[in-house]
């Protein structure tokens, strides 16, 4: 889905903001879609690599059906080459040409799964889930009218044809906003800052449920400016989206910085409750930061310890105390 034919036999894939012009017998950035002939095939229909029960905290969502189950699917590859990536084995594996590993399951044995296991929703995660659009895309579908929910976990560089295309049938997603330069994003990540910015105005246009997450990395991304615009482009959006600042830890081709400081988990927090964000949290850290309060009267709402949720203090969308609105959504 979502390409052309051009002369010479050449591809250009529409599915993400690369825009890969592809030869014959080559495969795009993300290494899992390849053209043949001028067709453009998917490497990784029905080929899931990794799948898990989660809590939906650990996605991160903390405003999207708490406590509950999400049945996670994932194939090999990614368009992104992020230096720090924790599944770089799973994500990278197919790049340069390399065989496509993964088993065989169809899109109707991964809802047959997620019921089984009595999972409120399917989230495509671990790797990017654009690059296997397709797999996501039927299985959406099919979960849809089975009445589970969808959930991408995403760099937020996907197209908007192809986001329009699915929208109906996805509920919600976590979207990387990784850091507000556009250097950090081709040094680091091998991509470009204005696309994700752009998709992640259409996702809340088009009325998917978001919260976005920044991991934080010492040198790189942890300035105080860089959390304000950050914040300030969250609030512009709806000061009701959940900021999920994260402790980064060594990983994949950045094993030499250390873990992020807890202090500056902190002071990104500040910044975004200053700058008027209604919900920041601190991931990747137990004890601070990750139980949800009201906005306006400061009640408990949500305990969390770690990704168990210990009460849930709801009611109709509402604080019991104040009668509020609590963004999100609820069971």
């Amino acid at each position: 889905m979502f390409y052309e034919k051009l002369e010479g036999n050449l591809a250009q894939c529409h599915l993400c903001s690369h825009n890969c012009r592809i030869k014959e017998g080559k495969r795009g950035i993300c290494g899992v879609r390849e053209n043949e002939g001028g067709t453009l095939y998917s490497l990784v229909y029905g080929r899931l690599v990794s799948s898990a029960v989660d809590p939906i905290e650990k996605k991160p969502l903390y405003h999207f059906l708490p406590g509950s189950r999400a049945y996670s699917v994932a194939t090999v590859g990614c368009n992104f080459r992020c230096l720090n990536c924790q599944n770089y084995d799973i994500s990278q594996i197919p790049k340069p040409q390399k065989p496509i590993v993964g088993r065989d399951v169809a899109p109707t044995q991964i809802v047959e799964a997620a019921k089984r296991y009595r999972c409120e929703s399917i989230a495509y995660t671990y790797s990017e889930p654009t690059i296997f659009f397709e797999y996501a895309y039927e299985t959406a579908k099919l979960a849809s009218k089975e009445g589970i929910k969808n959930v991408f976990v995403t760099n937020g560089y996907i197209a908007e044809e192809p986001l329009r295309a699915i929208a109906p049938y996805l509920d919600a997603a976590n979207i990387d906003l990784k850091s507000f330069s556009d250097d950090f994003y081709r040094k680091i990540c091998g991509a470009r800052l204005e696309p994700v910015l752009k998709a992640i105005r259409l996702y809340k246009e088009l009325g998917i449920w978001i919260e976005i997450t920044t991991l934080v990395i010492p040198s790189l991304n942890d300035s105080e400016e860089n959390f304000k615009k950050i914040a300030e482009f969250i609030k512009d959006l709806d000061e009701g989206i959940p900021w999920h600042v994260s402790r980064f830890f060594p990983a994949y081709e950045l094993i030499d910085l250390p873990p992020t400081p807890i202090e500056d988990l902190d002071k990104a927090r500040k910044i975004g409750l200053e700058t008027g964000l209604k919900y920041v949290y601190q991931g990747n850290v137990i004890g601070g930061g990750e139980s949800t309060h009201c906005h306006s009267c400061g009640k408990l709402l949500i305990e969390r310890h770690g990704y168990r949720v210990a009460q849930c203090d709801i009611k109709a969308s509402r604080c019991r105390s104040c009668n509020s609105e609590v963004d999100g959504v609820w069971q």
